[in-house]
């Protein structure tokens, strides 16, 4: 390389000794100008020159093999698309080898490099490998490819090498040989296996946003009902989430899964309905959801897996804004209980869920304290926000204190697909620095074998996924061992590491302005106590409990980050079904009734449209007046316990006993078993009144009935006494016969047809109660009801009726409980 450079010093070409004159040229005109007596000014191509390598716009589009060996053949293929003004003629693109880098500064600074510089971009690899191209008129583009043999490369010792695809035209204006447009990359060069390869964990993650609703369909098997269909076009084999398997599959990686959505693929697999406006329609992907779930069962096998909690919680939100709120660490808990078993349970792998991975690994100490408090030992950290002050790449873990390891995920490589992928000169510019960065670790200390990390995005595109995998296939184990991150955890760690976590005030603004806000978790706690209010009255509380549990956690979701209004109405939706539901239950309301007598019963109905049965409840009916109307002796309060099946509705009947007339207001209230209010109470009003005109009626027909009794005995004794002859029991039967008509129209008590509202005696009370003209007696709950007294003929029961009712009243259908 150096005779080659001393070489091309002493044999310049036509462009360097123009260069060379119009540089003389420069340094003389300021003499020159105070020699005629005036200033120059510098000619107009001088200041183009200055920007004349960035005239064109060179793109590597591809590069192969990405990391050569020695017997390699190295070609690159691209385009150059002419930016200028101007036709460019005679340009000719070639490749060429810069200095090798000493480690990962270096390389930094030549990405972000744009201008052409000859002393540190090189020369011309050789002419044969020159490609000439016709002129290039403003705004076109040409594709190009060239190979070279890696040995003509004169590559030295092992490291990384800046590459440099260079366009060399002339323009009108500028009819001289100059590098109009560059663009740099990297080679890696390892042509020997290192004794001590570096360890590398890569995360593979399967996250995705929340797309299960709280609601389920019309019907006992609770099917779910989907926001749209965007999670089958994400499942796939095209999608997002199909090509991380399908790619997954084949690579050395670790897999971080967030269970919800495995149990939402699951969902998909049997009847599921999907949102269209106010109404829903059948999903039809369970073909889809199928194939992925068996793609996945079969991509982790033999892998590590790592689950998250349940919906992948926000910790950052949670330290920073939820934890002050009552209840929100414990939901933390649930989620990472619920996680294990779901992944398990959908593809029968056994996950390590002993690891939190805070938002783009930014940690502080409040933080750390949540991740932990569910049980996780581990922290999924960036390099960013746990910095190190070492010369070389240390170890990623390392103890920060009470018992916690943080995995520091290197943040170079972490963020190194990051950005629009799709282009794929970007991705293979993004592939070669990848494998650059890590061979520049391995290499800074060849006798010390490290362990790293590398945490990338939560959800990477199809393309982003692409690069990474073709940034791992690349390496191949040439200077990197993998190794899963359970065992990247026990690694011994650096003794001069950072272990130091830094205080909430060091937390990225950027990120913090993203989190859920306060108000998010108090909805949350408040949609938790309607829950658990509502569960404990229910029989089979697992169809509400597990659902609605499961959205809640979605509700912390990682996923909402920047979407504050679509979070909110989450909320709003998972309250406003739950409440839904509960609101199933409920009293029948009733109007203005009618108290005759001195005693009656108080029927009160309970509905109950849920599919599945409550119980632990408890109505209570009260007076507001027990001097006027008492309930249950002389208490002004009754209460009785509620048990009703699914679909149905009992009335409960409450003894009462009025002591004055006039109007009453009723109140019945539902109650949970531990005393809390449940449900709407209603109120009604008692109309208290001793008789009433149907009961006169009744009365008068009694006493016109006993008359007429009476007189028919009297009369069949009297024929009696004549067909026998004999006058004197004709005396005697009809002296016997009024003694009883006169007991029987006064009664025992010597009253003359009033009645007070107490049970009357003898053949009073065998009479049956009238009936309606027009069939059955009204519906008890109706407007203006009558309740009369306990039939006097038969002893008083004190169980009041609770016979379930059958069918359903509301007559709108059954509702069933999610």
């Amino acid at each position: 390389m150096a005779e080659a450079a001393d070489f091309q010093r002493m044999n310049p070409s036509p462009a360097r000794r123009w260069l060379r004159r119009a540089a003389t040229v420069m340094l003389c005109a300021p003499l020159l100008g105070g020699l005629l007596g005036g200033p120059v000014t510098p000619t107009a191509h001088a200041s183009d020159a200055a920007s004349g390598s960035r005239t064109v716009d060179v793109s590597i589009n591809t590069l192969t093999p990405s990391a050569p060996g020695k017997d390699d053949t190295l070609t690159i293929s691209g385009t150059v698309l002419n930016e200028g003004k101007q036709t460019i003629t005679g340009a000719e693109v070639d490749l060429r080898l810069g200095a090798k880098l000493t480690g990962r500064t270096a390389i930094d600074r030549a990405a972000q490099r744009t201008g052409f510089d000859r002393s540190v971009d090189g020369g011309a690899v050789g002419d044969k490998y020159t490609v000439k191209l016709p002129e290039l008129l403003s705004g076109v583009s040409r594709e190009f490819a060239l190979s070279v043999p890696v040995e003509e490369l004169d590559l030295g010792d092992e490291g990384v090498y800046q590459l440099g695809v260079t366009l060399s035209g002339q323009t009108p204006d500028e009819p001289f040989e100059q590098v109009l447009g560059i663009e740099r990359t990297f080679l890696p060069w390892q042509p020997e296996a290192l004794e001590k390869k570096t360890q590398l964990t890569y995360l593979w993650p399967l996250i995705s946003s929340t797309h299960l609703t709280s609601e389920t369909g019309s019907d006992a098997q609770q099917t779910p009902v989907f926001e749209d269909e965007s999670l089958a076009r994400e499942i796939a084999p095209d999608g997002r989430l199909g090509q991380l398997v399908a790619l997954g599959s084949e690579l050395p990686v670790t897999w971080v899964i967030d269970p919800d959505l495995l149990a939402t693929a699951e969902a998909m697999t049997r009847n599921y309905e999907v949102k269209n406006g106010n109404d829903t329609v059948p999903g039809r992907n369970q073909a889809v959801a199928k194939q992925w779930l068996s793609s996945v069962e079969r991509a982790v096998q033999g892998d590590k897996v790592i689950a998250l909690p349940f919906a992948d919680p926000d910790l950052a939100s949670l330290a920073h804004r939820g934890k002050n709120v009552s209840g929100a660490l414990s939901h933390l808990q649930q989620a990472t209980e619920v996680a294990e078993r779901t992944v398990e349970t959908i593809i029968h792998e056994k996950p390590s869920v002993d690891f939190a991975w805070p938002v783009e690994g930014a940690i502080d100490s409040s933080i750390v304290d949540v991740a932990t408090s569910a049980g996780a030992h581990n922290v999924i950290a960036r390099g960013d926000s746990l910095r190190d002050d070492l010369p070389y790449t240390p170890t990623a873990a390392r103890p920060i204190g009470g018992g916690t390891t943080a995995m520091v995920a290197d943040t170079r490589l972490s963020k190194a697909f990051e950005g629009d992928m799709l282009n794929s000169g970007t991705s293979t510019l993004a592939v070669q620095r990848f494998l650059a960065q890590t061979l520049a670790v391995s290499l800074q200390d060849v006798d010390h074998q490290r362990s790293i990390v590398v945490a990338p995005q939560r959800t990477p595109t199809v393309a982003q996924a692409q690069s990474m995998a073709r940034a791992l296939e690349a390496l191949d184990q040439r200077w990197t061992q993998p190794i899963d991150l359970v065992a990247a955890s026990e690694a011994k760690p650096e003794d001069n590491a950072a272990t130091k976590v830094p205080p909430a005030s060091r937390y990225p603004a950027h990120l913090r302005k993203r989190e859920l806000p306060t108000q998010a978790f108090q909805d949350i706690r408040a949609t938790q106590i309607a829950l658990n209010d509502f569960k404990v009255i229910l029989t089979a509380m697992d169809r509400v409990e597990t659902p609605f549990s499961r959205a809640i956690d979605r509700e912390m979701s990682t996923a909402w980050r920047g979407q504050t209004e679509a979070a909110r109405q989450y909320r709003v939706e998972v309250r406003t079904n739950l409440r839904g539901l509960s609101e199933e239950v409920q009293l029948i309301e009733k109007s203005q009734i009618t108290l005759s007598g001195r005693s009656a019963t108080i029927p009160v109905t309970v509905q109950n449209r849920l599919v599945q049965g409550v119980d632990n409840l408890v109505l209570r009916l009260s007076s507001d007046n027990a001097a006027r109307l008492s309930l249950d002796g002389d208490k002004g309060v009754d209460e009785r316990p509620i048990k009703v099946k699914g679909g149905h509705s009992q009335s409960v009947k409450f003894n009462a006993q009025s002591n004055v007339n006039g109007q009453v207001q009723m109140t019945a209230q539902l109650y949970t078993e531990d005393g809390k209010p449940y449900g709407q109470k209603m109120q009604f009003t008692v109309k208290v009144s001793e008789f009433t005109p149907t009961v006169m009626l009744v009365i008068a027909g009694g006493v016109l009935l006993l008359v007429l009794a009476g007189v028919r005995m009297y009369t069949q004794r009297k024929r009696a006494s004549v067909h026998d002859g004999t006058a004197e029991q004709d005396d005697t039967a009809e002296q016997e016969g009024t003694a009883e008509e006169d007991q029987a129209v006064q009664g025992p008590d010597g009253d003359t047809g009033e009645t007070t509202g107490e049970p009357a005696s003898g053949a009073a009370g065998d009479v049956p109660p009238p009936v309606a003209e027009n069939g059955p007696p009204e519906d008890p709950d109706g407007p203006g009801e009558d309740i009369a007294g306990p039939d006097p003929g038969q002893p008083s029961d004190p169980t009041p009726d609770t016979r379930p009712e059958s069918g359903n009243p509301s007559g709108t259908g059954e509702k069933v409980d999610r």
